[in-house]
């Protein structure tokens, strides 16, 4: 299941604005560049517009602006197609009532077979590994159901896996890990990138965003506010502006990657901002929501379903 980096596109949008109402943007003019053999941590404050970025870029939330893979318009890509070269891990999949851990990822072969086709010998392989590269073997027969949240989030991983997509969309893919199962998930996303991969996820410990991605991406009031390496983008001023938050940025003394270390009741005014303790470091953030859902005149969405899980058409 390894993408030659000269294979896999680069993705980017432009002038991406969007919203859930239209008395409530979301997100204003975003403009981005996602490099193949890259891996990209989205950053930002609860409601900021992350999740809905990562939604407009799976083509799961209508938006103005321009998305391209290469210089290729995806409007112009057929849903299978595009599924082919983009998988996408929203915050809150949906999977059939009883189907096992097995059934799952191998729906992540959906955009790869035709409308009602079985399974070939490819598909289970790509499942097969999967399923061990998630290290789930010894799981794969179980129900969904009767899983830990963080077995089944490493299911839902498997499944975006199995997908063999060279673009890589996850929203918010540590949430219900433990620490141990969070830096494995990082380390797998610095290693697909590794391997060519175009690699982006919604990240809120920017610790761990800092030690593992390669570029930070901060979405503040649905507007970029920057892009760049961890040691260019994590600094003071920049958690002041964008957090509310006075802290300290330290450098990692083994691998010289920024630390984040929040003074103690430096919460700005007019913000509520946490520190949660997460391993040897302190890291910012907490669980998040897709921006807009918390505005009272904000309407309720429907559950989105991953182009992961979908029946494409030709």
């Amino acid at each position: 299941m390894t993408v030659l980096q000269a294979t896999a596109p680069t993705l980017s949008c432009a002038g991406i604005s969007a919203a859930y109402d239209p008395k409530v943007p979301v997100l204003h003019d975003i403009d981005a560049c996602f490099e193949p053999g890259r891996f990209t941590a989205v950053i930002g404050p609860n409601g900021s517009g992350k999740s809905t970025l990562l939604s407009c870029l799976a083509r799961q939330l209508s938006c103005q602006g321009r998305i391209a893979l290469d210089e290729a318009d995806v409007r112009r890509m057929s849903r299978r197609s595009y599924a082919q070269q983009v998988a996408f891990l929203p915050q809150s999949p949906f999977a059939p009532e009883g189907v096992s851990v097995r059934g799952l990822v191998e729906r992540g072969r959906t955009p790869h077979r035709r409308p009602f086709a079985p399974l070939s010998r490819s598909d289970h392989a790509a499942a097969d590994a999967a399923i061990e590269r998630l290290s789930l073997t010894n799981l794969a027969e179980r129900s969904l159901t009767d899983l830990s949240g963080g077995q089944r989030q490493r299911a839902w991983l498997a499944l975006v896996l199995a997908q063999d997509a060279p673009v890589l969309l996850l929203d918010e893919p540590t949430a219900f890990l433990d620490l141990a199962h969070q830096a494995d998930l990082l380390c797998l996303g610095r290693s697909l990138a590794a391997e060519g991969r175009t690699v982006i996820a919604v990240l809120h410990d920017l610790n761990l965003a800092a030690a593992f991605a390669d570029d930070l991406l901060v979405i503040e009031h649905g507007r970029t506010s920057a892009f760049g390496s961890p040691t260019e983008v994590l600094t003071a001023d920049l958690l002041a502006e964008t957090y509310g938050l006075s802290a300290e940025v330290i450098a990692d003394p083994h691998t010289g990657a920024p630390v984040v270390l929040p003074r103690t009741g430096a919460a700005g005014e007019g913000r509520v901002t946490g520190a949660i303790a997460g391993g040897a470091a302190v890291a910012v953030g907490g669980a998040g929501g897709t921006a807009g859902r918390g505005s009272a005149s904000a309407q309720p969405i429907q559950t989105i379903q991953p182009v992961t899980t979908a029946e494409e058409q030709p």
